[in-house]
């Protein structure tokens, strides 16, 4: 599956950054770090997200498909930004790919599926050194499920606001296991974090108490039936 880097730009103690920033606009004394995280905890408990866009991620996301990453791109709340690999300049012959656990756990359509990836490999690589085919142009032939990888920025108040969508069990299977691997290296990055993940990252059925979906999964009673 996919590997995850958090980059050292992180911010390496998100609570004690809020309860600092939410000081200086309160008159507070902010020289004293106990403080500032108590008063990160209020800021949060009382629900003032503002200060979550305080708090830096900056990670590169690393060999989860081009179709995933389309998803990724759909969140822009906070002013995140991102790179992708290049298909102009990267040279993607036998690129890396992603098998949906539905196609690897059956022998004949693995095969076929894996086929498929191969052709299209040597078909670029034809295209580009026999017919002498740019690669920005051959490379229109690569699917949505090769592997790619970006350097993403962003917030948290964007992360946990992803994270209530994207945890969901109705979410596309590969983007639960791409936020699951994101809630493990982040709670790893400091203990700070690992109490972000734990208390703010989760469903929106979690966070609403109910299901809110016409199709739910079933992991939390719908709202009529409360």
């Amino acid at each position: 599956m996919g590997h995850i880097t958090i980059l050292e730009e992180t911010t390496r103690y998100p609570i004690t950054l809020m309860g600092s920033r939410a000081g200086i606009c309160w008159g507070s004394d902010i020289s004293d770090q106990d403080k500032n995280y108590k008063r990160g905890l209020e800021c949060l408990a009382a629900g003032h997200g503002r200060v979550m866009e305080y708090v830096n991620v900056e990670m590169v996301l690393d060999g989860y498909s081009a179709r995933v990453i389309r998803e990724w791109y759909t969140h822009l709340g906070g002013s995140p930004t991102r790179l992708q690999a290049s298909t102009r300049y990267v040279d993607y012959k036998n690129f890396a790919y992603v098998i949906p656990p539905a196609v690897a756990e059956n022998e004949e359509a693995r095969v076929r599926y894996e086929g498929m990836m191969q052709e299209i490999s040597d078909t670029c690589a034809y295209l580009e050194q026999t017919c002498g085919i740019a690669r920005e142009d051959a490379a229109m032939l690569l699917p949505l499920g090769m592997a790619t990888k970006i350097v993403d920025k962003r917030n948290l108040r964007s992360l946990a606001d992803m994270s209530h969508q994207r945890m969901c069990g109705r979410a596309y299977h590969e983007y639960r296991e791409l936020f699951s691997d994101i809630c493990t290296v982040l709670s790893a990055w400091s203990e700070e974090w690992a109490y972000l993940v734990e208390h703010y990252f989760m469903p929106k059925c979690e966070m609403l108490g109910y299901c809110p979906e016409k199709r739910s999964c079933g992991r939390m009673p719908k709202k009529q039936d409360l």
